[in-house]
């Protein structure tokens, strides 16, 4: 699959997961910047140890601002990241940009897509989990709606709207920390009221 034209995360293998005086991985999921990233979610990016975007990133300097701060970037592209969105000068970072990504982490892989392509809406976590289900969890963005379903697995992981647009509330992300273990995931909302104008 291919990635973000960033540096790849570095994460634990699963044997230095399973070590006491190992730090556990942690990877801040976001999607549905549409060209905007709420500052207290860039924050949380310079903390872990790397950042997957599901998609919709609207401006390809939301990723140079990611990957200036994050240890390592991993992002899928959205609907609505196409050329005619997207400054001509930078086409060739957006083709790079694949509709679907994998990271392999202690415990399990973890899948992104945006997930406009899974219809109908109202059955997008089953066909998630069917086009999957090898995965242990899947994040996905499109709908701005933050939801963790872990019902049975693959996980599916919706972290909200980390921009502006859409946000049901504030804008959102997840963090996900990885042992080979247990997986454990934080939700995150900040106000808009928090943007600086």
């Amino acid at each position: 699959m291919r990635q973000s034209p960033a540096k790849p995360p570095v994460i634990a293998t699963p044997d230095q997961a399973t070590q006491p005086d190992r730090p556990v991985p942690k990877i801040l999921l976001l999607s549905d910047t549409h060209g905007a990233l709420h500052p207290r979610i860039l924050a949380l990016a310079a903390t872990v140890d790397g950042v997957v975007h599901a998609g919709d990133i609207g401006d390809p300097a939301i990723l140079d601002l990611l990957a200036s701060v994050a240890n390592g970037l991993i992002a899928v592209r959205g609907n609505n990241d196409v050329a005619g969105r997207w400054p001509g000068a930078r086409h060739a970072d957006l083709a790079a940009l694949g509709e679907r990504a994998e990271l392999q982490l202690p415990g399990g892989c973890l899948v992104v897509e945006h997930g406009h392509r899974v219809n109908p809406a109202a059955h997008r976590h089953a066909g998630l989990r069917a086009r999957h289900g090898g995965a242990r969890a899947v994040v996905y963005g499109h709908t701005h709606r933050q939801t963790v379903d872990t019902a049975c697995k693959p996980w599916i992981i919706n972290p909200g709207a980390a921009g502006r647009s859409r946000t049901f509330g504030g804008s959102g992300c997840a963090l996900l920390e990885a042992t080979a273990r247990r997986w454990r995931v934080q939700t995150f909302q900040f106000p808009l009221a928090d943007w600086k104008t």
